[in-house]
């Protein structure tokens, strides 16, 4: 039986978005963008300034979507920036309020020079009962061989043939 993926991310400067389209067109899957009710500022600095607050007072902003029928989905990959050397705050809601326990995770990771940081040890804790595969990183949105280099991660661990 085929397994059912979920391609969700959340994306700030579209880099995110990005890798996600990339990943759809070579495997197909439901994508989904996580996305706050209250978007991020649009100026650079604001942005930053208030993932910090968010992250270090551990805040989980409310999203604006949600998924039905999350059980029916075997492979969820989960998207995101890195932001302070961690998950953005959308990203770690959206995996605190859906039971992924059984499912696989498959972490994809957008930065500007802070590689996974402490992405992966974060996914963990709130995922803690899902097995989690090999994370991808690529520094901003990959230029021209993002799709070559997501072609190889998801062969490399096992998705594609």
């Amino acid at each position: 039986m085929a397994k059912q993926i979920l391609i969700v991310y959340f994306t700030w400067s579209r880099n995110t978005r990005k890798i996600a389209n990339l990943i759809h067109k070579e495997i197909g899957g439901t994508i989904f963008e996580i996305q706050p009710e209250v978007p991020y500022p649009s100026s650079y600095n604001e942005v930053v300034a208030q993932a910090k607050k968010e992250i270090q007072a551990g805040y989980k902003p409310p999203l604006k979507t949600k998924i039905d029928h999350i059980e029916s989905y075997d492979i969820i990959f989960v998207g995101s920036p890195n932001w302070w050397s961690t998950i953005a705050p959308p990203v770690a809601t959206f995996l605190s309020e859906y039971d992924l326990s059984g499912k696989t995770i498959v972490p994809f990771c957008t930065h500007g020079g802070g590689g996974m940081g402490r992405m992966i040890s974060d996914i963990v804790k709130l995922c803690p009962k899902s097995t989690i595969l090999e994370e991808f990183v690529i520094y901003g949105s990959g230029a021209g061989d993002a799709q070559a280099k997501v072609s190889q991660w998801l062969l490399k661990i096992g998705i594609t043939q």
